[in-house]
């Protein structure tokens, strides 16, 4: 055994004039004082420091002590402790539950909802309906549910967010908030952070709320819009965050009713967001985004990368890592200029300076298999929170085509924003939010400013005894990963189980090839395709004796890390090993740092006489079925086969599959018999891994190993939390290197840290521990924290201008696809009269005498935008006759508004025939009235009555021709729904790309002492007022062409507003 050895640094050997300013500096940011002695630093030259056991004991006492009383004066204590009255009234209502019959638990479903049809409230129900989900999740489940998991549920219900540590059953504490609120029948969200996660937990917890009479959904990436719209309408939907963003903006661009696929007009109830922290705080950064296809410039990207390999870093650009910008030098622009030919590099007329910059941005920041892997010619988004593949996720803004550029690969046409929200306006949108993980506290201010949403801490079910050993830094990474690779070899020769977490595909595969070198065993999970496959199959095995797991974060979040193993999944790997090769002649080309995984799960499992009789008698089922009756699966197709089967054990009671077995008998059960060899092969699995797990308990339990802090305690907190879990034993340990890429980021000097440990051990690869160390990496991280909440913050408040203005553009835009045709004439009716108002407000001056008004330039705009619908009798008027009936309006002391038309001039057409159009044009004739826009003066009448004139002429003559075109009346409203809906995309794409442009130029107006936001607000709302304007005029100018010339639009219109066939209904 390796021994330990610490030296304590006496500063006194350090005069204060040999001390760099550096140290100096770290040393007060610590609080060290330069009393002889007070700073120690423990350089760990082997490993393993054990602290005397008085003097441990005393440490752990005195930590207790410390905790119980913080625990007392802390509100999340009398917040949790008011919640067990609830906790209460469910174990009272649990014996008589008990006592009930299937049928009778189901029948409760049914009785709550005419409870609060007649007036009873959901508090009221509260707590029968949660003993009567706890009921039925230990009937259909075989789990109970521990009371700190009721708190959880009711910390759900009322709309917070409950912290429970990893292993304390998230999962099953959503079915309580989700059952309880989806009894209103307004539709529940359960939103995960993955398909898998999704699925998973809509098979698995989706059995209590069927059970209990529920539908339950699930969406999925690929569905069709038939099946996302039955999904999203039933009582629960599970899915995750990206598919219902998504979903919400694609519905958002819908061009009919029946491609809408969420609950409208209210789609959005009540949310339980599973790793909340994940989706809102992670993910926040990111904005949601649609694009549409732009200007074609691929040929500019390659041209610029082989630019961006000519200019050098230091002399021809400087970037800033902590927000990826690049600055090009005078030397750098001479340099580009020149190898582009071309005067400037910002030439309007041939822009090449953006293609350059973001060149430059994919040659340093974007790296592969780190941001991204290239697969199939593809470069793929690796995200750096979770360390999955995102495949149809793209950068915006030219940068994806950049890094293709960089790869050599085939350059994607550019695109434009067509729409885009973030998650936080997103998951604003819910009138109730709630949301679940195991760490939160640390970013709780943010969450109650955001959204007004606290965080409470649920207690464990047993206590934490997991031990977190002190973080270690390293001068250079070369001494890290030798130090972690001695550790892993250390665990390995215990037998402990070890989990590695690496913040990159680039460094997990680099430390797997060191432990290669050793010849330990281990298995690697990162985003590329032949581990990823395996994800869940890896963490569920993570606890199992000599187990060592390198991962990227991808085995953050989900599947737990059970000691000694997931029998279930242990279960189902021995049947596909059994089965597979009975059922399909495909292989499959996966492997274990060379060895075949069933030769690693068989080896070590004890499967009973039973089970092998049963796995015997159901290949040799397999092989005669293949044989007899021809059939041949491929090999996903047999995986999924027997993942059906596994679940139809988990669904049916055993005596259920043998009658099943025994009532098919001359038709070969092949399901039913592998349901049944699976429930007897887990039985075995149980017993294996309960003794597994009690031994690896003996010798420590999981050992989790950091090899870099990240940005946020938040995130390395989550990788501690894969250990210790439901007070299992355990341990983390993290290890940091002074060049790693978090210090360089922050431009944190760490060249007087490297000195400091060569003048005293003469050896950078030794670690240092102690107490400045941590507090001076915890305040790093702090700033980072700080910093990225700044982004967070400022991407919300400029979110927060366009959200006024999609939340009037989206329901505008329902409004019109979910109205009926009336509605949507009505709204035509209204935009022409508004667009009358603005030629004639733009012209006329009511405190003025008429003669003073510029009546000519009223008509020409006017006959402008009316087109050829005018007969021949108005576009005779001249502005002297228009003048001369002015003035005898003056004069009247009274009109009939019902058949009014200014004196001496044309009627408009009689198309206002019937109750229902009279009203809406008596409707307008009071809207005029009460406009205040109107300048209060002297003509102020002649004026209103001017604009109810021009405004029904326009109208009327638009009924007129619409008539005489001889359409069926249902032909028509349709067209001008899709006229109103294709304008309003227009502009409503073109103000995105106005905005985002604006977002980005505002930024250099802080150089002149300006708020960025306020610019962006006052240029924004000014942007936006010259939106509406213009989609009233171009709305009504297309709508207007395309009736006069018989409904021809797509010959008059722009190609973006153009009319297909899809427009008239169907599912797209």
């Amino acid at each position: 055994m390796a021994t330990a050895c610490s030296v304590f640094v006496n500063p006194s050997f350090l005069t204060p004039r040999q001390h760099p300013p550096q140290l100096t500096n770290f040393l007060r940011s610590a609080n060290v004082s330069y009393q002889p002695y007070s700073l120690s630093f423990s350089l760990i030259q082997r490993r393993r420091f054990t602290p005397t056991p008085v003097a441990a004991t005393l440490t752990q006492n005195l930590g207790r002590i410390t905790k119980t009383w913080s625990d007392l004066t802390s509100l999340n204590y009398w917040v949790v402790r008011d919640y067990y009255r609830l906790v209460k009234s469910v174990n009272a209502f649990e014996p008589q539950i008990q006592r009930f019959s299937d049928e009778q638990l189901t029948a409760k479903t049914a009785e709550f909802r005419q409870r609060l049809r007649q007036g009873e409230t959901l508090a009221d129900i509260q707590a029968e309906a949660f003993a009567v989900v706890r009921e039925a999740a230990r009937r259909k489940l075989g789990m109970r549910h521990f009371d700190v998991q009721i708190i959880g549920g009711a910390v759900l219900h009322d709309g917070s967010i409950a912290e429970m540590k990893t292993g304390e059953g998230k999962t099953l504490v959503s079915t309580l908030a989700a059952y309880l609120n989806a009894l209103t029948g307004e539709g529940v969200h359960v939103v995960t952070v993955n398909d898998y996660l999704a699925q998973r937990d809509a098979e698995w917890m989706g059995r209590v709320h069927r059970f209990l009479g529920l539908s339950v959904g699930l969406i999925q990436r690929g569905m069709a819009a038939e099946e996302r719209r039955s999904n999203y309408n039933c009582d629960i939907t599970y899915t995750n965050n990206s598919e219902l963003g998504f979903d919400y903006l694609r519905d958002n661009l819908a061009g009919s009713n029946e491609q809408l696929v969420m609950r409208w007009p209210k789609p959005f109830h009540f949310a339980i967001v599973d790793e909340v922290d994940s989706v809102l705080i992670d993910e926040g950064r990111n904005p949601l985004l649609i694009s549409g296809e732009a200007s074609k410039d691929a040929a500019r990207y390659p041209v610029a990368a082989k630019v961006a390999e000519l200019l050098m870093r230091g002399l021809h650009y400087n970037v800033e890592l902590k927000d990826n910008s690049v600055e090009l030098t005078e030397e750098g622009i001479a340099l580009a200029e020149m190898a582009l030919e071309t005067n400037d590099l910002w030439d309007e007329s041939d822009p090449w300076a953006r293609f350059v910059m973001n060149a430059l941005k994919a040659k340093e920041f974007y790296r592969r298999d780190v941001q991204y892997i290239v697969r199939n010619g593809k470069a793929l988004i690796i995200n750096e929170l979770t360390g999955r593949v995102e495949e149809k996720r793209r950068w915006s803004e030219g940068i994806h085509q950049a890094v293709e550029a960089k790869e050599g690969l085939k350059i994607q046409a550019d695109s434009v924003v067509v729409a885009q929200i973030t998650y936080q306006s997103l998951f604003k949108l819910y009138p109730k939010l709630s949301g679940m993980t195991g760490t939160a506290k640390t970013e709780e201010k943010e969450f109650l400013k955001m959204f007004q949403v606290p965080v409470i801490e649920v207690p464990t079910n047993l206590p934490n005894i997991r031990n977190d050993l002190p973080i270690q830094a390293f001068a250079t990474a070369r001494g890290k990963w030798e130090y972690v690779r001695e550790e892993v070899e250390h665990m390995f020769r215990q037998g402990r189980p070890v989990l590695v977490g690496t913040t990159s595909v680039e460094n997990s595969e680099h430390l797997s090839a060191l432990l290669k070198e050793r010849k330990i065993p281990h298995n690697v999970l990162n985003a590329r395709p032949k581990y990823a496959a395996r994800e869940a199959e890896i963490v569920a095995q993570a606890g199992r004796k000599f187990a060592i797991t390198i991962s990227t974060n991808m085995a953050g979040r989900g599947t737990d890390i059970i000691l000694g193993g997931n029998p279930k999944m242990l279960a189902k790997e021995v049947i596909e090993d059994s089965l597979l090769s009975f059922l399909t002649q495909d292989t499959v080309d996966i492997e274990v740092d060379g060895e075949p995984i069933s030769q690693k799960v068989l080896s070590k499992i004890k499967v009973g006489p039973s089970s092998l009789a049963l796995l015997a008698k159901t290949a040799l089922m397999a092989k005669y079925v293949c044989k007899s009756e021809g059939k041949r699966w491929t090999y996903q197709e047999a995986k999924y086969m027997i993942s059906e089967s596994v679940q139809m054990s988990q669904s049916m009671e055993l005596k259920e599959l043998e009658k099943l077995v025994n009532e098919q008998a001359e038709m070969y059960p092949l399901g039913p018999s592998i349901a049944i060899a699976y429930l007897s092969v887990l039985k075995d699995c149980e017993v294996h891994c309960f003794n597994e797990g009690s031994e690896v308990k003996r010798l420590g339990g999981l050992h989790v190993i950091g090899t870099s802090l990240h940005e946020s305690r938040r995130i390395d907190n989550q990788l501690r939390g894969r250990s210790g879990r439901q007070g299992d034993p355990g341990s983390t340990r993290f290890m940091v290197s002074l060049q790693d890429e978090m210090f360089q980021k922050f431009n944190f000097d760490t060249e007087w840290a490297v000195k400091l440990i060569s003048r005293i051990t003469n050896d950078e690869d030794i670690p240092i521990e102690g107490d400045a160390i941590v507090k001076q990496l915890l305040a790093l991280q702090i700033n980072a924290e700080k910093y990225f909440f700044g982004i967070r913050k400022s991407l919300v408040e400029f979110d927060e201008v366009l959200e006024v203005q999609r939340k009037h553009v989206y329901d505008l835009r329902q409004l019109i696809l979910t109205g009926d045709s009336e509605s949507c004439s009505q709204h035509i009716f209204q935009y022409m009269q508004a667009v009358v108002d603005e030629i004639i407000f733009g012209n006329v001056d009511p405190l003025k005498h008429p003669s003073s008004w510029s009546l000519g330039k009223l008509l020409k705009e006017f006959k402008g935008i009316a087109g050829k619908i005018l007969d021949g009798s108005f576009s005779g008027i001249t502005d002297e006759a228009l003048l001369k009936s002015l003035a005898q309006l003056h004069n009247l002391s009274s009109v009939d508004i019902n058949d009014f038309h200014l004196p001496n001039l044309p009627k408009p057409p009689n198309a206002f025939r019937g109750i229902r159009r009279k009203n809406s044009s008596l409707k307008r004739w009071l809207a005029i009235c009460l406009d205040d826009s109107t300048k209060d003066g002297r003509y102020r009448g002649t004026t209103n009555l001017l604009r109810k004139y021009l405004g029904d002429y326009l109208i009327a003559s638009y009924l007129d021709v619409v008539q005489e075109s001889g359409y069926d009346d249902g032909y028509v409203k349709e067209i001008e729904r899709v006229v109103l809906v294709k304008t309003l995309d227009c502009f409503w794409r073109d103000h995105l790309v106005n905005m985002n442009r604006l977002s980005s130029a505002v930024n250099v107006r802080s150089f002149g002492h300006r708020n960025p936001l306020e610019e962006y607000k006052i240029d924004g709302g000014r942007t936006d007022v010259m939106v509406n304007d213009g989609y009233r005029i171009l709305r009504n100018s297309h709508l207007l062409e395309g009736v006069n010339f018989s409904f021809g639009l797509n010959r008059h219109m722009p190609r973006s507003i153009r009319i297909s066939e899809n427009d008239f209904g169907g599912s797209g």
